[in-house]
């Protein structure tokens, strides 16, 4: 156990280089082996996440779940201001979602005077059907998505993605141009756009969203709207990360 926590905590504070496996047994007094069977262990479990390109470590989603549960309550308060703004720049429905268990949960959302939005708050949603979940496992890695998403992807709507191959070239397109986008998918009359708040080593620590009718949230809105909330997004983490005091320079 002693050597799992320190081979956490290195992994935590590691960067570039340091972070892969050898390195990492070095730092802990490791021989390599024994690292490496620990870090593995630990990936099963979803505390460290490799990425294998690479052989760099990093921490895993189940810390983050760990940490965003025990610091909610800031988190959501750091957040509400940028949803604020975000609703009323938009006219349509801000709101934040972090991970709980093994889907992501609607944590805080913020709704312009102007309009009647359905409630979302602490209701989970399935990652492949929403511009939410595709934030989120566009920005985790290969076997964390794996993980997260069911063996078959049900379809709740006609343009619900069910063909994993398709969902993985959308993850890519999400992934490039920094947001998320949904058709319908879930409830056909619902169309929303979504990105990630990212930690210094890339890894979504929230998903910040702006969903309405189709009627108004159209396809021709998608790309503006993703500016916005990716903007949100990185607003959220700069935010987070000064409350925590780790913002670096």
């Amino acid at each position: 156990m002693d050597r799992a926590v320190a081979l956490l905590r290195a992994v935590a504070t590691a960067t570039g280089a340091q972070s892969t496996a050898p390195a990492l047994a070095e730092a802990c007094d490791l021989n390599r082996a024994t690292a490496w069977r620990i870090l593995s262990t630990l990936e099963t479990h979803g505390m460290v996440s490799c990425d294998r390109a690479t052989g760099r470590w990093s921490i895993g989603l189940t810390v983050a779940e760990i940490a965003g549960n025990v610091g909610i309550e800031g988190l959501i308060a750091t957040a509400h201001a940028v949803l604020e703004r975000l609703a009323a720049l938009t006219g349509e429905t801000a709101a934040l979602a972090v991970v709980r268990g093994e889907g992501l949960t609607y944590v805080d959302e913020v709704a312009p005077t102007a309009i009647v939005s359905a409630k979302w708050l602490g209701r989970s949603v399935p990652l492949h059907a929403t511009s939410t979940g595709k934030a989120l496992l566009a920005f985790l890695s290969e076997k964390e998505v794996e993980r997260l998403l069911p063996r078959e992807l049900t379809a709740h709507t006609a343009t619900t993605i069910t063909d994993r191959n398709e969902l993985l070239e959308e993850l890519a397109l999400t992934r490039e141009q920094g947001y998320g986008v949904c058709r319908g998918e879930l409830e056909s009359s619902l169309y929303g756009v979504s990105a990630p708040a990212l930690d210094r080593d890339g890894r979504p620590i929230a998903v910040i969203s702006i969903w309405g009718p189709g009627v108004r949230v159209t396809e021709a809105r998608f790309a503006t709207l993703g500016a916005l909330t990716a903007q949100a997004g990185a607003e959220v983490a700069l935010l987070r990360a000064g409350s925590q005091g780790t913002a670096r320079p």
